[in-house]
């Protein structure tokens, strides 16, 4: 029996152009005659080298914001970010076996690009244990201002993306929105939400990367309500970082579908069935993602289930 391996086109043996040894034999390899011999297998598979990856022995995770001009990076670009953060605080990352080792995060439903957010969330799982309150100050140190660690806790059973159930969004508008005074904008979406919980399905159509998709963007909002805008409600971070004064803020409940109904879609659905027109887009921040709880329906906190494995750290 010879141990080398001989490798020769398929194409031949299929068309019955070509036969003998080197191209048909017996065994298991007779169509890509790939083999000589009795060689038990075509080819050896590649083992990386070393040892293989140590099973993670810690999992954290972390609620961070994303605030200011940092809202308009995407998903990838804070991947990027906390990856460079891990590596420079010197966290001691559990990673992936294979040819490629990369480090062990989960990310879960991160906000659309352009949308602030204080409720962002990422599970690290680490080689060695650590205190959350140093990771939690260590990595935060090391991103960029508007990428901010909030709060770090270790984790306890089961998924954090399932607890993730739906998202509480803020919608801030400027003054002169709609084309007119803050009072008539205010009238305006009053009439417009009225008209969206009245009705029991509104179709939008989203373009995506496999093209336009249409769904209903009624069904998983659960609560939709406005106030006016006044200067003894404002607050450092009523709109999110951008310049003017706001004359109405939008709070809505919504649950996480297939497709998530974002707030353009909400905002969509308003302009469908009531006629509702901006002349500048809000400012949109997520205030909230977690469990549904309560009547009527609020977001819960998804972390307060792993608070008590381990000391937190909240900013």
């Amino acid at each position: 029996m010879t141990d080398t391996l001989e490798v020769a086109p398929w194409w031949p043996v299929l068309a019955g152009w070509a036969s003998g040894p080197a191209w048909l034999l017996p065994g298991p390899c007779p169509v890509t005659a790939a083999c000589r011999g009795s060689l038990p297998h075509v080819a050896r598979q590649r083992v990386p080298s070393g040892p293989p990856a140590a099973a993670p022995v810690q999992r954290l995770r972390l609620r961070y914001a994303r605030r200011g001009r940092l809202r308009f990076s995407s998903g990838r670009d804070f991947q990027r970010a906390l990856e460079r953060a891990v590596r420079l605080a010197g966290v001691p990352m559990a990673y992936s076996s294979g040819f490629h080792p990369h480090p062990r995060i989960s990310y879960a439903n991160a906000a659309p690009t352009g949308v602030a957010s204080e409720a962002e969330y990422v599970e690290l799982a680490l080689a060695a244990r650590v205190d959350p309150d140093e990771l939690a100050r260590s990595v935060d140190a090391a991103l960029p201002v508007g990428l901010d660690i909030v709060e770090a806790v270790e984790a306890g059973p089961g998924s954090l993306a399932e607890r993730l159930e739906a998202s509480h969004w803020r919608l801030a508008f400027r003054d002169g929105c709609a084309g007119a005074s803050p009072g008539s904008t205010i009238d305006a979406l009053g009439a417009a939400i009225e008209a969206f919980l009245a009705a029991e399905r509104i179709e939008v159509t989203r373009v995506t990367k496999s093209g336009p998709k249409t769904f209903d963007a009624r069904g998983p909002v659960l609560r939709a309500e406005f106030t006016e805008f006044t200067e003894s409600t404002q607050g450092p971070d009523a709109a999110g970082g951008g310049p003017g004064k706001l004359c109405a803020i939008l709070e809505t409940v919504v649950r996480h579908t297939t497709p998530v109904v974002r707030p353009d879609d909400f905002l969509s659905a308003l302009r469908s069935i009531a006629g509702l027109e901006l002349s500048s887009p809000p400012l949109v921040t997520r205030l909230a993602q977690g469990p549904l709880s309560g009547e009527p329906p609020r977001v819960a906190d998804p972390l307060a289930a792993d608070r008590n494995v381990i000391g937190t750290c909240d900013r």
